[in-house]
């Protein structure tokens, strides 16, 4: 009878050790508000934009280019999320945000920061030949649910600034190695760069983390990430992306294309991915 027991007891270990957590995580270049974008303005598609992260069951999402007027309609319209991200221009609330929005049911926020993709990346300022401030936020999280612990970092990278470009990925490469060590990362942002962009290869081949499109086994890619409001933008460019460090088995890859009579909920597809944290 011991011995039955001791061979239950490893049993229920083993069970518990490799207990998995499936997530679905997007990145969700938002648009700002802008009051010049007419047909497209943010009142209208707030209500879409929100419909949509609710419809996918995502967990968590990276946004990008968010003012803070706009990540309070989305919380107001997502009342079971939260988010963190600080605004660029001042580290407070002015500015686009890299916020990160995450379902409270499911986890405990453990820590958060945000940096500058500058050589000051502790305050506030553009870097390099970068024409505007531009931030990443992270947040250590923690499931409720099987307390697995991972990272998440979001970013926007500079729209002009190809020296910028690419000294953020050496910096966020930096970061993700000093803040979270050999923990799981997950790391989404618009990159303003699609597969050949010598930035998002620097990132791709870090041997730090992986991009989930090329670990996907039937990725669905029916047209590039980026529409700019446009429904005959031919690009097949995807230039939001998300990678994964190796704790993480990605199971599903797919660009969102939503529409609502006609128009976009963003000038950019959101990007979903569904992953296994081991």
């Amino acid at each position: 009878m011991n011995r039955f027991f001791l061979i239950l007891l490893a049993s229920f270990a083993v069970t518990f050790n490799c207990y998995s957590q499936t997530l679905t995580v997007g990145t969700f270049n938002l648009r700002y508000d802008n009051p010049r974008d007419s047909g497209n303005l943010w009142k209208d598609r707030a209500p879409v934009a929100a419909a949509l992260i609710r419809f996918h069951d995502f967990d968590i999402v990276g946004t990008q280019e968010g003012l803070k007027n706009q990540l309070e309609d989305l919380q107001r319209n997502l009342p079971d999320f939260s988010y963190y991200g600080i605004g660029r221009d001042d580290g407070q609330a002015k500015g686009e945000h890299s916020a990160i929005f995450y379902r409270k049911s499911l986890f405990n926020v453990l820590d958060s920061g945000s940096f500058w993709l500058s050589t000051t990346p502790d305050k506030p300022g553009p870097g390099w030949d970068a024409k505007l401030n531009r931030i990443c936020s992270w947040l250590k999280l923690q499931t409720k649910k099987g307390k697995k612990t991972f990272y998440m970092f979001n970013v926007h990278y500079d729209h002009q600034g190809v020296e910028a470009r690419k000294e953020s990925s050496k910096l966020i490469l930096q970061k993700i190695q000093q803040i979270a060590g050999k923990q799981p990362v997950m790391f989404t942002g618009d990159f303003n760069g699609n597969h050949q962009s010598e930035w998002y290869l620097s990132i791709k081949n870090s041997g730090i983390v992986k991009d989930a499109y090329t670990l996907a086994a039937d990725p669905y890619v029916n047209n590039g990430s980026f529409n700019s409001f446009r429904t005959n933008n031919p690009s097949n460019d995807i230039i939001d992306h998300i990678f994964v460090t190796d704790q993480f088995t990605v199971k599903k890859y797919g660009v969102l294309t939503d529409t609502y009579h006609g128009r976009f909920p963003s000038d950019h597809f959101p990007v979903l991915v569904k992953v296994e944290l081991k």
